[in-house]
Parts: C-alpha cells; structure tokens; sequence
C-alpha cells in the first residue's frame, strides 16, 4: 500500500508511510487522538506524533497513552505533544520502553538530505549522549577560532570544523571529497552557464562546477552522448576492465534510482535487469537499470511488473493495475535536428 499512495500523491515512500501509519492508528488505535483532529483542536502533524510514539507499544498502552493525552492536545504545539506522549508510553510501559531504546541505539546511522541552493544535511541517528558530547565539542572548538577569526559566524565555525573532522582521512590530513557532477563542455569552460548535474542532488550552477572541477584531486571520466536527444552512448572505462564498463555506463546515464520518486544516487543502488534474468531478460543498458535495493526488490512482489521501454526506461504496473512510466533524464537539454537551409530554386 506504501509503494502506491507514494507513487499515486508523487511523494517519497517514507512521506506515503507516514500518511499510511498514522490514518490506520488513528482510526484503529487512537480515538480520543482523532476525535481532537476532527474537531480542529489539532492538525494531522500533531497527531502524528501521537502515532509515531506509540507505533511500536501494543494495543492496551496505546490505549493508555490516548486516554492519557485526551485532555493534553488542545493549544499545545507539537514538542510538547511529543514530550507528554513520550512521558506517557515511559509510564505505562517501561519495560518496553528499555528493550526499544535498546534497539534504537543498535540501529544508529548516518543519513544525506539534499535541500535547495546547493546546500544539503547530513544527519547522525546517535545515543543521546554521544550527539550532546560531539556537539559541544564543536561548539568548544568553534568559540575558540572565533576569537581569532572574525569574518565568520559560530554557526560557520561549527560547520566548517564538523566537515573538517569528517573529511580528514587520518584526523589530521588534507579533506578530500568524492563525488559525481556531470556537465557539458561548454559550462565547464565557461562559454555559457547550463546547470551541471551533482549526483543524488540535482541541477547545481555552472560557478560551482567549476570550482570543483578545479580542485586539484578531481577526476575526470569521458562521456558521450547523443545530441539530439541528451541520452548516454558510452562512458570511458577508464581504469575499470570491460565487465565493469556497463555498469560504469548505467551508473552515469540514470544517476539515480529509476523508480519515480527515489532519489538514491546511482553509485549507491544496485545494477541490475528490468525483464529478470530468469525471464530471459538481456544483460544490456535498454533492459539493465540503476535500482536501491528496495525498489529493485519490488518488482518482485506479486502483483508488481515493470517492462523495459529501451536505453534503461520503464514501465510499472502496481497490483491495483496503475500504470507509471520512468525514463532516465538526458545529461543535457536535448538538440532540434539542423534544418534544411539548402534554398529553393
């Protein structure tokens, strides 16, 4: 159900499940949580997290925590909606409480949010305790190059010292980046100013493709395409041997994940077939596509197919029979065929 209200509202699946998990709880769970919604004392972001906070409890606390809340909601704003449940499922359930908090602290990550003009979040899903500690470290060392460096804000200071500590290859080394930006010639030289693309973000201006392409530990790789319609012929192998070479070429051409809505960047996914292999699918670039491994999984399910439409497109057909087409973007605006200009006689 996920997979289609993301792709039926063009929001991401982790958006349709918050949609999907909070309408179920509040209807099957939470009736004091939606009696506040549907007479406005609330909105759906409120109650949500109500939902989100006790979607791990059983039935009997959830039930607690609703009765608990049913007087609390009302011209309260969401962090303190959020503090009182949390406060709640501790009471009713510490037990479970420990053994989630548990799980929780196993499950740490680091996650990339790409948001708009060239800027983008990086998050750590850490203990409590060690995200305080790094961030006044930070903080520490941010107020101590204020002091000397004043063209700088401590919001800057802190940024710049986070990026520093993470690129340094040994905690102590020059910061080194790796990423994929593709761009016509044209910009890179400066002849004109078409957005270049930066892998898993999107259009980024031709000044900032520049100055990446100068760093003097930038690599470059040669891809060709086709002018008329944008799409990829061939990317150099460069070091890579030849089994490697479409895959190489796969990567370059989608970027990212193909599935409408994903935005996983391509070096991140999996490379492999539309028509299965095992349904005798080709192992070449029309039927062989960039997928992250939940997508590439779903066409496994029952009542998904997806069937190559040529040079990595696709069409979907979810279970309730809606049809979506995906089609990777060409790498630069697509050309009009010359016309002929021989005169007429």
């Amino acid at each position: 159900m996920t997979e289609e209200v993301a792709l039926a509202f063009s929001v991401s699946r982790n958006h349709a499940f918050l949609l999907v998990e909070t309408s179920c709880a509040l209807v099957r769970r939470l009736p004091n949580t939606l009696r506040a919604l549907e007479l406005g004392d609330i909105d759906l972001y409120k109650a949500s997290k109500v939902s989100r906070l006790t979607r791990e409890v059983s039935d009997e606390v959830a039930a607690l925590v609703d009765d608990f809340m049913a007087g609390r909601l009302a011209e309260r704003d969401p962090g303190a909606i959020g503090k009182s449940v949390s406060y709640a499922v501790q009471k009713f359930d510490p037990d479970g409480y420990q053994e989630r908090a548990a799980r929780k602290r196993a499950s740490r990550h680091v996650s990339l949010k790409h948001e708009d003009d060239t800027m983008s979040t990086l998050t750590g899903f850490l203990p409590s305790e060690v995200a305080g500690s790094i961030y006044a470290s930070l903080a520490r060392a941010a107020q101590t190059r204020r002091q000397t460096d004043k063209t700088r804000t401590l919001d800057q200071h802190r940024a710049d010292i986070f990026a520093e500590r993470l690129l340094a290859e040994d905690g102590h080394g020059t910061p080194r980046a790796h990423v994929h930006v593709y761009v016509d010639l044209l910009t890179l030289t400066g002849a004109r100013e078409d957005p270049a693309t930066l892998a898993g973000y999107g259009p980024i201006p031709g000044w900032l493709t520049r100055e990446i392409a100068a760093d003097p530990d930038s690599t470059w790789s040669r891809l060709i395409t086709d002018p008329t319609t944008g799409q990829l012929l061939e990317a150099s192998p460069g070091t890579y041997r030849p089994p490697a070479s479409l895959a190489r070429l796969i990567k370059a051409r989608d970027r990212e994940c193909t599935h409408p809505g994903c935005h996983r960047p391509a070096e991140f996914s999996e490379i492999d077939h539309i028509t299965t292999w095992a349904r005798h699918g080709d192992t070449d670039h029309h039927n062989c596509h960039a997928a992250c491994k939940i997508h590439n999984m779903l066409k496994e399910e029952p009542g998904w197919t997806a069937d190559p439409t040529g040079n990595g497109g696709m069409t979907i057909t979810t279970p309730t029979g809606r049809r979506y087409s995906a089609t990777p973007e060409p790498l630069h605006d697509p050309r009009p065929e010359p016309e002929d200009e021989t005169p007429p006689f």
